[in-house]
């Protein structure tokens, strides 16, 4: 099993990225890095694999199937991702971005995009920082949707540390908290930058948010664009200083949008709640189509229960997803049964 030796080397290296790329570009395996280092390592890899799974975090390497396809295209593509809860995507996920000192009106606006992107079925992706990242956050999991958070240091720790809360609420929504650094690693400035190539990898396009001149969100942007993903900025008044780095985005030919919908047309994405689309035919979630199916298949309203006895699933996971089919209005509800 690579990953135990990966994990020690990544450990021995600080999770720096080029002297762990430059391990596996002349011995092409962490089990043959590790058998050539392991004099020069004093770590051992079983133990520190205990300590994390003690912590319940997987690691997945670019070999593994779940390991995210999109994320492999990118320059600087991660060696390894350290995960809590679920890396899933049922659809493309787009990224929302922005300053940790946010105007209450950009937090409400970055709230309002996570919950319809969410409400189209769209995962969210940000950094679980104050300000923008956490609205987006907030948002999705308003409408049960799934969210996923890009931390900059190792997951034996929630950075900050006051949305811990928020973090597990994440988690407790089939979402997940992913990093590229092993545990112990805490979140250097530097990690910042770095895991921003991450946010805009795993999405196919990026908002951005009031961006003021030195945000963190303009490098997320500049990876965005050397990934060849979208850019979409949300403008604001020209006296303020949080949307000057934004505005300039614009200037160099980022899409200036002011709602979601201006995101499905430049994606070409259709809009779950067309009435013209069936059901069936929206990019639903494996949970989300098996219900549907039965609901379908069985040719009359069904109740809670039933579904809950057909389907297999736990019953939170059928309400929050008969919740998100009504409210797509694929599925419709009388006297406490559900129908086409």
């Amino acid at each position: 099993m690579p990953h135990k030796y990966y994990n020690a080397i990544n450990i021995f290296y600080k999770s720096q990225y080029f002297p762990i790329q430059r391990a596996w570009n002349k011995y092409g395996s962490w089990i043959k890095a590790w058998k050539n280092l392991k004099g020069e390592i004093k770590i051992d890899p079983d133990k520190e694999w205990g300590r994390m799974e003690k912590y319940g975090i997987a690691l997945l390497l670019p070999s593994d199937k779940q390991f995210p396809k999109i994320l492999k295209e990118i320059p600087l593509s991660p060696f390894g991702l350290y995960i809590r809860g679920k890396c899933e995507f049922p659809s493309p996920a787009i990224a929302i971005v922005g300053t940790r000192k946010a105007t209450q009106e950009g937090q409400r606006i970055s709230q309002k995009l996570g919950y319809e992107l969410a409400e189209q079925n769209i995962p969210v992706i940000s950094g679980l920082a104050l300000g923008v990242d956490q609205a987006a956050h907030k948002g999705a999991l308003e409408i049960g949707g799934k969210t996923v958070a890009v931390l900059a240091n190792g997951l034996d720790v929630v950075y900050p540390h006051q949305h811990e809360n928020l973090a597990n609420k994440i988690l407790e929504n089939n979402g997940a908290i992913i990093s590229e650094y092993s545990i112990g690693i805490p979140p250097y400035p530097v990690n910042f930058l770095e895991r921003n190539r991450i946010i805009s990898g795993l999405s196919v396009a990026i908002i951005v948010i009031e961006a003021p001149y030195g945000s963190g969100a303009l490098c997320t942007a500049k990876f965005a664009v050397e990934q060849n993903r979208e850019v979409f900025v949300v403008p604001g008044l020209i006296s303020q200083s949080n949307y000057a780095g934004s505005h300039n985005l614009i200037k160099s030919g980022a899409s200036l949008i002011t709602e979601v919908n201006d995101i499905f047309e430049a994606l070409n994405l259709t809009l779950i709640k067309d009435k013209n689309r069936p059901g069936k035919n929206v990019n639903l979630t494996k949970e989300q189509q098996t219900v549907l199916n039965y609901i379908e298949n069985d040719g009359k309203s069904l109740s809670v229960d039933k579904i809950t006895e057909l389907t297999k699933l736990e019953p939170h996971v059928v309400n929050q997803t008969i919740a998100f089919l009504i409210i797509s209005g694929i599925i419709k509800e009388d006297k406490g049964k559900y129908y086409l």
